[in-house]
């Protein structure tokens, strides 16, 4: 029933900032014990993580990339947010956002995934 839905720029000039939306339906990003990341891929390469926004609204982020991506929400609007500055070819990817709940006493736990939004870094 949850869905997650990724919106943003296909495109970004090198040395601009890149801004992201994922929007979740059918369920909260406030849900107890749940993780709400962005999580990149690029030809040749696996995933790669690139942070997370928690239930209580505390990010963490990828060490490799912490001093340039910026991970924030909006609870009224349950959507989760991406901005990368300094963005460089090499940060050309499909971007998918990806939500996490925890297993608990009352349940086994679930992972979610948007379908990912293609991001090219040209000039």
């Amino acid at each position: 029933q949850v869905q997650l839905q990724e919106s943003g720029p296909g495109l970004v000039k090198p040395s601009q900032a890149l801004s992201l939306t994922c929007t979740v339906s059918g369920g909260s990003i406030t849900t107890a014990n749940s993780y709400w990341s962005w999580i990149r891929q690029s030809p040749g390469k696996g995933l790669e993580w690139i942070g997370y926004i928690d239930y209580s609204g505390s990010p963490n982020y990828n060490p490799s990339l912490k001093s340039r991506a910026s991970i924030s929400r909006g609870n009224a609007r349950n959507t989760v947010y991406l901005q990368m500055n300094g963005l460089k070819p090499e940060d050309t990817a499909i971007y998918y956002c990806n939500g996490l709940e925890l297993g608990t006493v009352h349940g086994r736990g679930a992972e979610y995934w948007g379908q990912g939004t293609q991001v090219n870094v040209s000039s």
